[in-house]
């Protein structure tokens, strides 16, 4: 008995601790400031009939310089899973969430289907997000060529 509730007090206090890490990775993300809620598909199917809510991740974005970096929400990683440089960031659609995917994203969300170098992503965020990362993509610096459609 004394066993088990000792390896129910460990369990419970690693399950406090990881929660604790995972909220001060989120507050260590956003201390820059430059956030926003983004959820990322990279190389989404082609055909619009293949339009599912399969590939997309949760995350938040963070603007950093000329790139923007995207942190997975539920992860431990310190370092960004995703940047994208703002040259090669090609805007090619903006969508309202089809089908499925209105239950995997969130319930503002606007898709923007993208090409980043040679490969197609969407980035699906709240359209003041959206707002934003369009201004931030018009505002780079003169001779780079920018594509918000």
């Amino acid at each position: 008995m004394v066993l088990a509730l000792l390896v129910g007090g460990v369990v419970v206090a690693l399950v406090v601790v990881g929660l604790f890490v995972f909220g001060l990775r989120r507050r260590l993300i956003q201390r820059s400031g430059g956030t926003f809620d983004c959820s990322l598909r990279w190389d989404p199917p082609a055909s619009e009939s293949e339009t599912s809510g399969k590939g997309w991740v949760y995350g938040v974005a963070r603007y950093n310089g000329d790139r923007i970096e995207w942190f997975r929400v539920f992860s431990y990683a310190p370092r960004p899973r995703r940047m994208l440089e703002r040259a090669s960031i090609e805007v090619l659609e903006r969508r309202t969430p089809k089908g499925e995917e209105e239950l995997a994203l969130l319930s503002d969300a606007v898709v923007l289907a993208c090409r980043h170098g040679g490969t197609q992503l969407e980035l699906a965020m709240s359209e003041d997000a959206l707002t934003g990362f369009l201004a931030w993509l018009e505002a780079a610096p003169p001779g780079q060529r920018v594509n918000v459609a």
